[in-house]
């Protein structure tokens, strides 16, 4: 074949020699610009067992180990989890699953699941845009559109993807994102992606928020302010009200994260705005996770129309990402199908949530600010005394996990309890039972970090940065 009356092959080599003199011409341009330069010492690759973070690690590991403590993460489960699991062959009541409305292991959303794989099998194969789209994302779209009453939506394939690539793709250098200081860590590496600047209010305070707008929203192109419906930390809910009040003075974007309010909040589970009674179009930006009420995998953003239309021209989370895998998008379905139809889910976990929170204050366990629906920690400060707690309620059959520093201040360690509609009273009686005992036990002992020998640990410190230490 020919192109102009020149061949195919003979262009491509013109081509390819033309690109190769200019970089031969770069190339003896720099060559030269380095020969004047004082030659110095070559560099040498930092290791990374050299590393500060590497070294964290280690402190960590080796403090566990002078105290007996056996790492709490990573347990491998047997089955699938839900109200209940099956570890090393061994039944445990579960905490530690997202399972909310026990879409997990529901008949339903495991044949739509099937027939999805025998339909399209397991995944999307490149990006919506290269490999083309299945009908079960454009329905999901859609399905979620319907629950926030707006007019679209947009599905990643990860819940923390979908907050790095829609505020990275929303903001830039000459915008602010102001958000509560607990916010998620993905909406932080969103916002550092984006090269916005940045501020934070004081946790739910929506005077703090004010302060800040008062005096820079004036400054900046797009001002966007990023809450959580549910705190995935605390179990507290976003003042939603309060917030559409200083939107309407001040002018910002509002974004909601409802990871963990979706199937929770609201008399149908449609989450912070149905349980304030307020018109889910007065948020500009919805985002939320599709591994916790519908027990797949994924995020998703909803809105207006424009908004949808740009993050999938414009979000490198989508369009250079690889499509929803059709599987996960059809359990997704089959999960907003059971939390439309089954609305008593949603009033047994809010049922469960409050009982398991009475019963931990009555018992004294601090609950910090959780207000009994789907999160509900106990803080236990130390976060070596959380890790052994997590430990001695293993033993006892319940699995239930710490968040320590630094995913938590030190000295703000705590056991996050992740409420079910399926489980059963009896069940949270006894975890409650036995947190407030074993806690107890520990605190008598005076367990944790404040009983370490720090001079012994340091000077085992170096034998732990060594391949093969202890």
């Amino acid at each position: 074949m020919t192109y102009d009356g020149e061949p195919a092959e003979q262009k491509k080599s013109k081509l390819l020699e033309q690109m190769r003199r200019v970089g031969e011409s770069s190339g003896r341009n720099r060559t030269e610009r380095l020969n004047r330069q004082p030659q110095s010492q070559p560099r040498q690759a930092t290791r990374f067992e050299d590393l500060p973070e590497y070294k964290r690690v280690a402190t960590q590991r080796m403090a566990g180990e002078l105290l007996g403590v056996a790492n709490p993460f990573y347990r491998s489960h047997d089955a699938a989890a839900g109200a209940t699991t099956r570890i090393g062959g061994r039944e445990f009541v579960n905490f530690a699953s997202y399972d909310y409305l026990a879409t997990n292991t529901d008949p339903h959303v495991a044949k739509r699941a099937k027939e999805a794989i025998d339909r399209f099998g397991i995944s999307a194969s490149a990006s919506r845009l290269v490999a083309g789209e299945r009908p079960d994302h454009v329905e999901l779209e859609r399905r979620l559109a319907e629950v926030y009453g707006v007019d679209a939506a947009v599905c990643f394939v990860s819940g923390y993807l979908t907050n790095v690539a829609a505020i990275g793709c929303l903001m830039g250098p000459q915008d602010l994102v102001i958000h509560d200081e607990f916010i998620h860590n993905s909406a932080l590496a969103g916002i550092k992606l984006s090269g916005a600047a940045r501020r934070l209010f004081q946790h739910n305070d929506v005077d703090s928020l004010e302060n800040i707008l008062k005096t820079l929203s004036s400054d900046f192109r797009r001002v966007l302010v990023i809450v959580e419906g549910i705190y995935s930390m605390d179990g507290d809910i976003a003042d939603l009200p309060a917030l559409l009040e200083l939107k309407a003075r001040y002018g910002f974007w509002l974004m909601v994260d409802e990871a963990h309010a979706l199937g929770i909040l609201g008399r149908t589970g449609r989450g912070t705005f149905e349980h304030f009674g307020l018109d889910p179009r007065d948020v500009d930006i919805w985002m939320g996770t599709l591994s916790k009420t519908t027990s797949s995998c994924g995020g998703y953003i909803a809105g207006t129309r424009a908004l949808a239309d740009i993050l999938k021209a414009e979000a490198g989370g989508f369009v250079y990402s690889v499509g929803l895998s059709p599987v996960l998008a059809a359990a997704a379905i089959a999960g907003l199908d059971i939390l439309k139809s089954e609305p008593e889910r949603t009033e047994r976990l809010r049922r469960n949530g409050h009982l398991f929170l009475d019963e931990a204050k009555a018992a004294g366990l601090d609950t910090g600010l959780s207000v009994g629906h789907s999160v509900v920690p106990v803080i236990v400060g130390d976060s070596l005394r959380a890790a052994q707690l997590s430990n001695d309620l293993l033993a006892e059959g319940i699995n239930v996990l710490p968040i320590i520093h630094p995913a938590v201040p030190e000295g703000m360690a705590r056991l996050r309890f992740f409420i079910t509609c399926n489980h059963t009273e009896e069940q949270i009686r006894r975890a409650v039972r036995l947190t407030a005992e074993k806690l107890k036990s520990l605190k008598d002992r005076n367990f944790g970090l404040a009983s370490l020998d720090m001079e012994k640990m340091m000077q085992l410190l170096p034998m732990a940065q060594i391949p093969g230490g202890s």
